[in-house]
């Protein structure tokens, strides 16, 4: 990914709210599978990264971003960008 494009993506996540957040559970199966659904339905997601989930921000978007298959945009803070290109035929895929 290109830091245009990411930069993109960036613009068009700051109006995103947070669909999820990682606390002190950590990185689950539910989670990870609510998370994988999420982006096959919208592409670009943000998740809130507790810190009660004990890891720093980056490490932990990197073992979500390998889970889900995604490209980690940012990390902004406590805040993670995910994008994943959607499989689905019928959808508006998001252009660069």
């Amino acid at each position: 990914m290109t830091s245009k494009q990411r930069s993109n993506l960036k613009a068009i996540a700051a109006n995103l709210k947070p669909v999820a957040q990682v606390g002190k559970e950590g990185i689950g199966e539910n989670l990870v599978r609510g998370l994988s659904e999420a982006l096959e339905a919208r592409e670009l997601i943000k998740v809130t990264l507790l810190p009660a989930s004990g890891e720093d921000g980056k490490g932990l978007a990197a073992e979500l971003a390998a889970l889900l298959k995604a490209e980690t945009v940012a990390v902004i803070g406590r805040k993670a960008i995910f994008y994943r290109r959607s499989k689905r035929k019928d959808f508006e895929h998001i252009e660069f």
